[in-house]
């Protein structure tokens, strides 16, 4: 949906389209006052029939404020459903994120909500369906902000009040689990038992953070091996069972990263040992030489490496993590954890630095026992 039309400079009061396509009628009343109507309407002709009605109390001196106005309204109630599809239709956001709001939508928000009016749904209707994804955690945190934003908007558009979206940190995911990060040691002798096929990519999502997604989406001229960095330009995502080829998950994560310096000798090898391909071409492709790499090809070979380090529940994404925890114990600044791991907020990054901080608590301990010879 287009953005919202102008006002309509009419004889008394005047009518404006909100974001929602729907339209708001205000005048002037004689108590010098600003009023509008206690309801937005679908259409123009509506909203205006309603400012003639006022229009004409006033002069037959029946007029008194809108909101102690008696009479029936015949305007049917604004639905959640209703109001939440033109939301997320009028937002540019990307495929994916369309596609998962989509899937948030159908399975967790209008199965609960649809037919509810706007506003009549309660803050406690709210916290009770939020607490019954508690064994979801992912799903219950995404499906909170999503509705969250929603009746932000509504808000924004004084269609309700206020919002019943008041869970406490509701939009904070409960992890089930703590980060899983390997050591180098354990990084080395992890991608020494993966495929050498599938060595590359899996290197540069440990050494580098880069997703699975981006780093099957890294063409031919985005591994610059003369000046050592990855450029970040765009990502594979799997949308409705194919895979395609977008941007990054977020502005932040189109960024370009420096390769650690030893681990280029390597990779120098093995890009000549590599056929030559159009620079636009993918550098890691499918086996037919020019589709995406599906993910699953990625996580076969994972799996050899992280059963050789005995770390079952570490996944590809894991990798990432790893390249992020080493950086912040290295020193690297919240500013520059968040441009090499391409995240948009410092969330994610504090996080990694409060690992850090552990683990060199846990250094200093050993230091401290071996300097002692008591036992750490």
């Amino acid at each position: 949906m287009g953005r919202p039309r102008a006002k309509v400079k009419r004889g008394f009061g005047e009518v404006g389209q909100l974001p929602s396509g729907r339209f708001r009628a205000r005048y002037t009343g004689p108590d010098g006052g600003r009023h509008s109507a206690p309801i937005t309407f679908v259409a123009r002709i509506d909203a205006e029939g309603w400012l003639v009605d006022q229009e004409r109390m006033i002069s037959r001196g029946e007029w008194e404020p809108p909101a102690r106005q008696v009479r029936e309204v015949e305007e049917a109630p604004l639905l959640l459903g209703e109001y939440a599809a033109t939301v997320v239709a009028r937002r540019r956001i990307r495929p994916g994120t369309a596609a998962l709001y989509a899937k948030l939508l159908r399975l967790t928000i209008l199965p609960a909500f649809a037919g509810q009016p706007l506003g009549e749904i309660t803050a406690a209707e709210i916290s009770a369906w939020y607490a019954g994804m508690r064994t979801t955690p992912t799903q219950q945190a995404n499906a909170y902000g999503l509705l969250k934003s929603i009746f932000k908007e509504a808000v924004e558009e004084r269609l309700v009040d206020v919002s019943p979206c008041r869970v406490k940190a509701g939009t904070q995911k409960e992890r089930a689990r703590e980060i899983d990060v390997l050591t180098v040691d354990q990084l080395n002798r992890y991608l020494a038992a993966v495929p050498e096929a599938r060595r590359v990519p899996l290197l540069l999502a440990g050494w580098c953070g880069l997703r699975s997604g981006e780093v099957r989406g890294l063409r031919v001229r985005d591994l610059d091996l003369d000046i050592g960095v990855v450029h970040v330009r765009q990502a594979v995502v799997r949308l409705k069972g194919q895979l395609l080829i977008g941007p990054p998950k977020t502005d932040a994560g189109v960024r370009s990263v420096s390769i650690p310096p030893h681990l280029l000798p390597a990779l120098r090898e093995w890009a000549a040992r590599q056929p030559v391909r159009e620079r636009e071409a993918l550098l890691f492709p499918a086996r037919d030489g020019h589709s995406p790499l599906n993910d699953s090809v990625l996580r076969v070979a994972h799996n050899k490496g992280k059963a050789a380090i005995d770390m079952p529940g570490l996944t590809v994404h894991g990798l990432r993590h790893t390249s992020a925890t080493l950086a912040a114990q290295l020193g690297a600044t919240l500013a520059e954890l968040q441009a090499r791991i391409g995240h948009s907020t410092p969330n994610m990054a504090m996080r990694y630095q409060h690992v850090a901080a552990e683990r060199d608590a846990q250094l200093a301990a050993r230091m401290s026992a071996f300097a002692t010879g008591r036992p750490g």
